[in-house]
């Protein structure tokens, strides 16, 4: 009798439990970049250092995650003068600000391998809306390949002279293929 009742209150456990997302971890291979326009110029850099954390089922996107931390003092678009001038206060203000944080809760299916990740992004002290769509591809070391477009001048990045935007566009391209393995 008592392990007839055992049985039945953890099969009673197992259906009333929610079912929880995958975590996985960064793995090498990961980037970040960005790109962007000077006087009409592309020019692009990336965010060595960020780390990615990521809970993800496609069957449950309601309990979906997604944290990206990025350390600003590595930008880095192989211009050294450009990259001091992102580090400055003008820009990142680094010395303020070591650190922008990406992280979402809302996912959304698009189809296919196709979703949107709806977050928010702090930068700078400044916290606003920003969604990330991406491919997923799943597997033993599965892989999100995805994209948005940040406005930077919603976050203070670029202020005074640099806040005209036919010097630099608002928009900002970010794109990022990060490799996943499941967390331990």
């Amino acid at each position: 009798m008592q392990i007839k009742s055992l049985a039945l209150a953890a099969a009673l456990f197992a259906v009333a439990a929610p079912a929880f997302a995958a975590d996985y971890v960064q793995q090498t291979g990961s980037t970040l970049t960005f790109a962007t326009k000077y006087q009409g110029e592309v020019f692009a850099g990336n965010f060595p250092g960020f780390t990615a954390r990521l809970s993800f089922d496609p069957a449950r996107l309601d309990t979906s995650k997604l944290d990206v931390v990025i350390p600003l003092a590595g930008a880095n678009t192989k211009n050294a003068e450009r990259d001091d001038t992102l580090k400055g206060v003008d820009f990142f203000s680094i010395a303020k600000f070591p650190q922008a944080r990406f992280t979402a809760t809302k996912f959304r299916s698009l189809g296919g391998n196709n979703y949107a990740a709806d977050g928010s992004l702090n930068l700078r002290g400044a916290s606003k809306p920003v969604t990330l769509t991406f491919t997923w591809t799943p597997g033993d070391k599965p892989v999100l390949a995805g994209k948005a477009t940040v406005k930077r001048l919603d976050f203070g990045v670029g202020a005074g002279e640099w806040a005209d935007t036919s010097i630099i566009p608002n928009e900002v391209a970010v794109s990022t293929k990060v490799v996943f393995a499941p967390a331990k």
